[in-house]
């Protein structure tokens, strides 16, 4: 069977898997990975833990379904949908075998989350406050401080919602009670803006009975994943980005929470740990559960207080993890080098076993031979990565022509996972003929803190002559011709290849897409603005003359680039704008650069859209095709 896009994009893969408090059951979402209208559409599927009976979807009206939820008896499911008013979510409960849908909640502007209570009669709710009466044309931008959610208390037996404290007007990000029916631990930001919100999170409490709050202080940037846990007194852990920068490994940080008086110091509990704690996990009756980005694998581990302890490690990702209320049963999204993404579950020590069977269209196809690879940077630093050839080769077929994929972040990583996405992707080139390297130089997540933080002030620095270094690996191994080079990569990726072409001539061909082409305007813009900075130092507001960000910005080299360039962004990117993308075109027409430069309308950061998504992985491999043939590289 032929891989075509559209088999890629009309995937559905499973996210969300939500364990029962028993252990017996499985409930998670599936939903296209392109989107064919205005609003995302998905299903709610629900599996026995134990495999004693096969996935069965729940009949519900068609619309977006998210954040489920079991009820504390495991026999019924909170979820959000937004049928009836699309964009505008409420919350709705199903029994486990599906039946009456009965609708919760009618809140004008929609809920942002859910989250079971340690009452069965009540849920916790976070929703923005419902305004009086619309204040401007409905197609008006109105630029300012948008209205913080707040955290709210909804009685099953009346339907009456209550909102008990407003925690000084900031912004509920989320909220986890305490096992035994204690407090709620609540996590807010200064403000709804991702930036300066995720800069200054804080912590609370609220006793859900007299709707009394506590401030707990301050956090570290990035607070997450709040989780309770017993030691000789209560605990609260949360993830949060290791001080004092905006950019390095996120760590498990603890407090002892007594029942009166001050929290304790917030310790980091991870601090010497060589990998990358990526989410935590409260357990009603035991110690929260970390799952760990470990290398090219991940591992789960169990917090204690002097730290995480190691109870399995899984080949490939995990991610979403979920658990009973013991802890000893746990189910996730996994995926191995062969394996497409599915809902595995088993015990906590492992082994885990596929529960799902979301995409078996995928069956029948002959996959590229993914390798595990590690090499040393020339200051002797231990790197990793990944190599994909062209289905049915092996490396004494080559030399091959290279396509590296620079990953995004940087704070992320190639985990020997199934590599085939609407971005361009491993399985997806090396099905036209391409060895694929998918290097993680630092910067990225699973080596721990400093192997993170090595980037800071300082991108396309060491970083970038790692992923050179892995390049110069295969082509002395005979495995990539040096002739026949292309890079590419979608956000910080495209920063990578637009940073590379600026560099050197070694590249045939780059495809930038999403990419940074100057920190300085990208931290004055974005809305990740104070965590750009970080990386580009640039707070982008330096004024006039010369800027620190400039050594480090793509654009600064642009009449250096010889190199044919193909730029893809969405028209209606927050996160990095369009006018990145707009920037690198006009000088790369100034030098005469030979380059295509393609915008997507209605597109965020992620390309989202079916037909847009067919478009970028045709494109990018057409213009690989284009430029790395031997008789176009000669010319």
């Amino acid at each position: 069977m032929e891989l075509s896009a559209e088999l890629v994009v009309d995937g559905c893969p499973p996210s969300t898997p939500v364990l029962s408090p028993d252990g017996r059951w499985v409930a998670y979402a599936v939903a296209p990975i392109g989107r064919t209208g205005e609003h995302p559409s998905s299903r709610l599927w629900v599996t026995a833990a134990g495999g004693s009976a096969p996935p069965r979807q729940l009949d519900l009206p068609p619309a977006h379904v998210s954040c489920p939820q079991w009820a504390s008896d495991s026999e019924s499911l909170f979820f959000l949908s937004d049928h009836g008013s699309p964009g505008v979510a409420q919350l709705h409960r199903v029994g486990r075998t599906g039946g009456d849908v009965q609708r919760l909640t009618d809140w004008r502007v929609g809920i942002d989350a859910c989250r079971r209570s340690a009452d069965p009669d009540v849920v916790v709710i976070i929703a923005a406050d419902e305004p009086a009466e619309p204040e401007n044309p409905a197609d008006a931008w109105v630029r300012g401080r948008p209205a913080p959610s707040r955290l709210r208390l909804l009685d099953l037996r009346t339907g009456r919602v209550r909102t008990p404290a407003s925690f000084g007007g900031r912004h509920v990000v989320d909220a986890v009670q305490r096992p035994d029916g204690g407090p709620l631990a609540v996590l807010t930001w200064s403000t709804p803006d991702i930036d300066p919100g995720l800069v200054n999170p804080a912590l609370h409490l609220l006793d859900p009975g007299t709707g009394e709050a506590r401030d707990l202080g301050p956090t570290p940037a990035d607070a997450h994943s709040p989780a309770w846990w017993r030691g000789e007194g209560w605990h609260l852990a949360y993830l949060a980005l290791t001080p004092p920068g905006l950019h390095g490994g996120t760590a498990v940080f603890d407090l002892e929470v007594p029942d009166t008086g001050p929290a304790g110091a917030h310790r980091n509990l991870t601090a010497r740990l060589p990998a990358c704690p990526a989410e935590l996990v409260q357990v009603d009756r035991g110690a929260p559960l970390v799952l760990v980005a470990d290398g090219l694998d991940t591992a789960i581990h169990r917090l204690a207080p002097d730290g995480p302890v190691r109870l399995s490690r899984i080949r490939g990702r995990v991610g979403q993890l979920s658990a009973d209320r013991g802890g000893d049963v746990v189910a996730a999204v996994v995926s191995a080098a062969d394996e497409p993404h599915d809902v595995h579950a088993g015990p906590v020590g492992g082994p885990l076993t596929r529960r799902s069977d979301t995409r078996p269209e995928l069956r029948g196809i002959r996959w590229g031979d993914q390798q595990r690879l590690s090499w040393q940077a020339g200051d002797g630093l231990a790197l990793d990565g990944l190599l994909v050839l062209p289905p049915g080769r092996s490396r004494q077929d080559g030399p091959f022509p290279l396509v590296t994929l620079a990953h995004g972040g940087p704070y992320d990583r190639y985990a020997d996972e199934f590599v085939l996405h609407w971005a361009p992707s491993g399985q997806w080139l090396a099905h036209a003929g391409y060895a694929v390297f998918l290097p993680n130089p630092r910067g990225g997540q699973g080596r721990g803190h400093d192997f993170a933080a090595a980037v800071a002030g300082a991108v396309g620095q060491e970083e970038w002559t790692d992923v050179l270094s892995g390049i110069d690996l295969l082509v002395a191994e005979g495995v990539a011709d040096p002739d026949r080079l292309g890079i590419g990569g979608w956000s910080h990726g495209g920063f990578t290849a637009a940073w590379a072409v600026g560099r050197t001539d070694r590249f045939a061909a780059a495809v930038v897409g999403a990419g940074i082409s100057d920190w300085g305007m990208l931290a004055a813009t974005g809305e990740w603005g104070a965590f750009e900075a970080a990386l580009g130092g640039s707070t982008g507001w330096e004024g006039v003359g010369p800027h620190p960000h400039d050594r480090l910005s793509p654009i600064s080299y642009a009449s250096a680039i010889r190199t044919p360039v193909l730029i893809l962004h969405g028209a209606e990117d927050t996160n990095v704008p369009l006018s990145q993308a707009e920037y690198l075109h006009r000088a790369l027409r100034r030098f005469g650069v030979e380059h295509e430069y393609v915008v997507y309308p209605g597109e965020n950061h992620s390309i989202r859209g079916r037909e847009h998504q067919i478009d970028v992985l045709r494109r990018t491999r057409a213009w690989f095709d284009r430029w790395l043939t031997p008789s176009t590289r000669s010319v």
